[in-house]
């Protein structure tokens, strides 16, 4: 096989490799200042999804312009969520260079949709392909590629602790070669209960004296996490923006089943107020002694622009972020400064920041003990800012290890 990395190579975003000019595993975006997308133009005649985050699907409504209708393949979470995430885009963006795609592209996508379960090969642009539980998000999935000689393993993005949403990923496929994800690489992060722990205890202090809590948070995933903590600790709380849309679409029939609880998402959801955005609501909302789940997870947008400018004078309030925040982001630069942007202008504020790291991602260990399955693969390191520093270091541990570049072909 050759194998052509379009992007996420040395690099976190727009994840595209291309297997022998034919079968596109991904074809994300990055979501920066301006959004980038993976190089070159491709002609695929199959594309196989990884999971639905932006980084990963934001790109794919673009490959159905023109004349082509590649099949696209993903699990039935996967494919609702890139349908909002295509809405969202266009909404943000559409009609200008920042997206690449028109509503006539993301209507396409149900004429050429294959959904597929885990476990269950199934042919694409003449590969077998399987789908693994990544543990990721609901949905996510290792993506195993058969040439009938050669197996590549692209893990895609995983997780191998258990979260309230996901069991950890224990699928450990035969393979020649795996192409793995590093986001995380060099981070050894606390166990999931001592975090949850911390939150929650945070969390209960700023309600009892009195504050107000507003938890940015990635719509897909997170959100639906911090919910389910809400709900286990009898926290009061609001949900806002597209997390309210996500939490609704794991809970329908067909997604249910890729969930590790669903009743503990059901439950979860009751006990959060779901947000209609009326005016003034979210002002009056803001003055209660309350928790707020809302998006966005970085404050580069959604209802964060109301809640976050409404409690940020009072030191009794407090902003929890739970997520990675990408350097050049106001979320990045109100941990860093106590102050940010925010909706185009600059707030100094009072308000308590904290930061806990939810990710769903393995950090270095779980990687490594993802990798141990693989001692005798050659290992192809991407997603990642510090791909070819890890590289290096799993070659120290005997692994033939190494970290393509961005545009690289290899022949595998």
């Amino acid at each position: 096989m050759d194998v052509e990395f379009l992007g996420g190579a040395r690099e976190i975003g727009r994840s595209a490799i291309l297997v022998d000019d034919s079968l596109l595993l991904d074809f994300g975006m990055d979501s920066g200042n301006p959004p980038t997308f993976p190089i070159d133009d491709v002609d695929p005649d199959a594309v196989v999804v990884s999971h639905g985050h932006l980084d990963h699907v934001g790109s794919v409504p673009s490959l159905l312009s023109g004349d082509a209708r590649p099949s696209i393949h993903w699990t039935p979470p996967t494919d609702e969520l890139t349908r909002v995430l295509a809405r969202d885009t266009l909404r943000l963006h559409g009609g200008t260079y920042d997206c690449p795609f028109t509503e006539t592209e993301v209507a396409r996508l149900a004429q050429v949709s294959e959904t597929h379960d885990y476990r269950e090969p199934f042919e694409a642009a003449g590969y077998e392909i399987t789908f693994f539980d990544a543990g990721h998000v609901p949905g996510s999935a290792h993506v195993l590629v058969s040439d009938g000689g050669t197996r590549v393993l692209y893990t895609g993005d995983f997780h191998t602790e258990q979260q309230r949403l996901l069991s950890g990923t224990t699928a450990r496929p035969d393979a020649d070669i795996v192409i793995c994800e590093s986001t995380y690489s060099d981070v050894d992060r606390p166990p999931r209960e001592e975090i949850e722990s911390e939150f929650v205890e945070s969390v209960e202090e700023t309600i009892w004296g009195g504050g107000t809590v507003v938890v940015p948070a990635f719509a897909i995933g997170r959100t639906q996490e911090v919910l389910c903590l809400c709900e286990e600790h009898d926290l009061e709380c609001y949900v806002d923006g597209m997390g309210k849309r996500v939490t609704e679409i794991f809970l329908q029939a067909g997604n249910r089943d890729f969930l590790r609880d669903p009743d503990l998402l059901r439950r979860a959801k009751g006990n959060a107020r779901f947000v209609g955005g009326r005016d003034g609501q979210r002002e009056r909302i803001a003055e209660q002694n309350t928790v707020i789940v809302t998006t966005s997870g970085m404050l580069h947008g959604g209802p964060a622009m109301t809640y976050v400018p409404a409690i940020r004078s009072h030191p009794a309030n407090k902003i929890a972020m739970t997520g990675y925040q990408v350097e050049g982001t106001p979320g990045r630069e109100l941990l860093e400064t106590g102050s940010a942007v925010i909706d185009g202008r600059s707030m100094r504020v009072s308000a308590q920041v904290e930061q806990y790291d939810f990710s769903a991602h393995a950090d270095r260990e779980g990687v490594l003990e993802f990798l141990e399955s693989y001692a005798d693969s050659e290992v192809l390191v991407n997603h990642g800012d510090r791909c070819e520093a890890f590289a290096e270091e799993l070659r120290a541990e005997g692994f033939a290890a190494t970290a393509p570049e961005l545009g690289e072909r290899l022949e595998v």
